[in-house]
């Protein structure tokens, strides 16, 4: 077990017929508790940052404790960079060593979409780096960046730019919504279906917090490998914090308030990766 690319944790999930769990940290002291779920479940895990995020805690302290927690339980890591519009983010997050990166030119015409998108792909896989896609778009609103509404991916782009972008994965807008919590999205089955039955890539669920539960297995089945959940671990997080926080003594130390937010994270990562491999 070791730290990983994304091509290499969904072949494994193709192969074997499950989704992989990809969680986005939104502090580094995340980190630990989130790889630490994935080891006792025993499966994969991507960690995925936003820009920044990334930026915010660094690169390279992302890259270094992921790396050191692969090579030192039984666990396959993947650090992924999320969303990333700019071509020179992704280029700074391959020199720190993340193992996948996800360029995000949803909001673009196709044609733009597909040549920045297979330039990411040539210089990403020419250094070991795994690329994700997208087609369609996610609405709702994360880290600040808002797309009203979102859009469904059309087969007939999704083929065409299949045809020219060989990514890892593509993102497919199937109905989901980005901060999506206090209610649950009605998915695009017909469509999911369909994009599965012409599609040959490892397809991914953005805004996963707004997706129902019960339906993680009709979308394991329907080819949806890897599923982002970002949303419910902010909120559980902060939620502790305020309470924990909240009635503290000032000079209480600060891991005492701050474990519990993150057992809250373990806990609900332990609880989705379990359905996520997908047991009948």
């Amino acid at each position: 077990m070791t730290y990983k690319t994304l091509n290499e944790v969904l072949k494994e999930a193709q192969e074997l017929n499950f989704t992989v769990g990809a969680f986005n940290a939104h502090n580094l002291e995340m980190v630990p508790a989130m790889i630490e779920a994935a080891h006792e479940v025993g499966t994969p895990i991507i960690i995925q940052t936003s820009v920044s995020t990334a930026n915010t805690e660094g690169m390279t302290n992302f890259v270094a404790v992921c790396k050191s927690m692969a090579e030192k339980q039984a666990v396959d890591v993947v650090l992924h960079l999320d969303h990333a519009r700019n071509i020179k983010d992704i280029e700074e997050a391959i020199a720190a060593g993340y193992s996948s990166v996800m360029f995000d030119g949803s909001a673009l015409p196709l044609k733009e979409n597909i040549e920045k998108t297979k330039r990411v792909v040539e210089y990403a896989h020419h250094r070991g780096v795994s690329v994700e896609g997208e087609i369609g778009t996610i609405g709702g609103t994360e880290e600040g960046y808002t797309v009203e509404e979102g859009s469904y991916t059309r087969p007939e782009d999704a083929l065409k730019f299949l045809k020219e972008c060989d990514v890892d994965a593509l993102a497919v807008g199937v109905g989901t919504h980005h901060g999506q919590f206090q209610s649950k999205t009605k998915l695009n089955f017909p469509l999911i279906e369909t994009l599965h039955d012409k599609l040959d890539k490892p397809m991914v669920i953005h805004g996963g917090t707004g997706v129902n539960e019960e339906d993680y297995h009709r979308l394991t089945e329907n080819g949806i490998r890897k599923f982002n959940v970002g949303t419910e671990l902010l909120v559980a997080w902060t939620e502790t914090a305020k309470e924990k926080f909240g009635g503290t003594e000032v000079n209480n130390s600060l891991r005492n308030n701050i474990i519990p937010c993150n057992e809250e994270v373990k806990k609900i990562i332990k609880h989705k990766l379990s359905l996520f491999m997908n047991a009948k």
